[in-house]
């Protein structure tokens, strides 16, 4: 006999069962499907805006904002892309070929390390020279074959890059045109009391928009500010290593440092003192400012989180899912959170049982 616990039972199972296989259908592009949910969310007030100053036409604001997300955001992403392939493809034959040499640059280091601090390096047991330029140049060689092959597969990853980018292109489009309506259907469907739902659903979208729009203004800051110096300074490669400097400003206050740090220490041990010093003044008092003053004001701020909550997700995000984990990690965090707040807040005093 079926009871309507078993039927609730089975229609559970079911739910979790297609729930998981659409997961599953969608794996292959859950890049694109993540990105165009951030961007959603990004641009909906822009389309609000123009929904009431187009008296409705929901379609035509749905295609105007998509065109400002790509003139804004996507086009000057893809001709930096494009241009970082060619850079690439060039740093790495020249690494290939001996003409850019990271061993000989680390021997000109340690050749204007002091006497006294050699033999400090002895007695630690780190005094073995040869050895570490051998790895130095091991390491070098290893990095060069990763960037050319890195380089390749962009190059025959072209069909499946375009296809995820038509997808979050047509994805972006219906959730700006839809957004409302299918964020009510998640709110009525979640089974969760309503105040619980909209909280969770607000810190969501605050969190996603907050960590969007601060780690990319900051990244970008950053990049520009060194690359445009790294290029001033005669460095080789200066767009590469500005787009690389803008990956690592993901990682809270080190990340932009791990580039700059290592050429100004070359600078100032070849006897290139004021390159040195200039690169030390800038990534120290304007690269390291807008990393202490705007992260601050435009992640933590809104997040309402630590900054060493941030930083750890950030680092684990990225750790786990490569580039979209800058977003995926303090998501998570926020959400755990927020979760937690909500179980905390709701219990009454000497109730052991979860809030409804």
């Amino acid at each position: 006999m079926q009871t309507p616990q078993l039927q609730r039972s089975a229609f559970l199972l079911l739910l979790a069962t297609v729930t998981i296989a659409f997961g599953w259908v969608l794996l292959p592009f859950a890049g694109a499907v993540l990105w165009s949910l951030a961007l959603a969310i990004l641009f909906t007030p822009v389309y609000r805006r123009l929904v009431r100053r187009l008296g409705g036409r929901r379609n035509l604001a749905a295609l105007i904002t998509l065109t400002v997300a790509l003139v804004i955001v996507i086009l000057p992403l893809f001709m930096i892309a494009m241009s970082l392939v060619a850079q690439v493809a060039q740093v790495s034959q020249r690494i290939r070929s001996g003409e850019i040499s990271f061993s000989s640059y680390f021997q000109q280091v340690v050749a204007a390390i002091p006497r006294w601090a050699l033999d400090l390096l002895d007695r630690l047991g780190l005094g073995d020279v040869e050895s570490m330029i051998a790895k130095v140049a091991q390491g070098a060689a290893a990095a060069s074959q990763q960037i050319a092959a890195h380089a390749l597969s962009i190059g025959q990853n072209t069909f499946e890059f375009l296809v995820s980018f038509g997808l979050m292109l047509y994805l972006l489009y219906f959730l700006l045109r839809d957004g409302r309506e299918l964020s009510a259907i998640v709110r009525n469907a979640l089974p969760l009391a309503r105040p619980h739902t909209n909280f969770l659903l607000n810190k969501f979208t605050t969190v996603i928009r907050a960590t969007i729009k601060g780690n990319i203004v900051v990244a970008a800051v950053q990049g520009v500010i060194g690359g445009l110096a790294l290029w001033a300074l005669g460095v080789q490669g200066a767009l590469l290593w500005g787009v690389v400097m803008s990956f690592l400003s993901l990682l809270p206050a080190v990340g932009a440092a791990l580039i700059w740090l290592p050429v100004a220490i070359y600078f100032l041990a070849t006897g290139s003192l004021w390159q040195g010093i200039t690169l030390i003044l800038i990534g120290v008092f304007v690269i390291g400012l807008v990393d202490n003053v705007l992260r601050p004001l435009l992640v933590g701020k809104d997040t309402q989180m630590p900054d060493y909550i941030v930083l750890m997700s950030t680092v684990g995000g990225l750790a786990l899912f490569g580039i979209n984990g800058f977003v995926i990690g303090p998501v998570i965090a926020a959400m755990f959170m927020a979760a937690w707040h909500v179980f905390a807040t709701t219990r009454e005093p000497g109730d052991d049982s979860p809030p409804v």
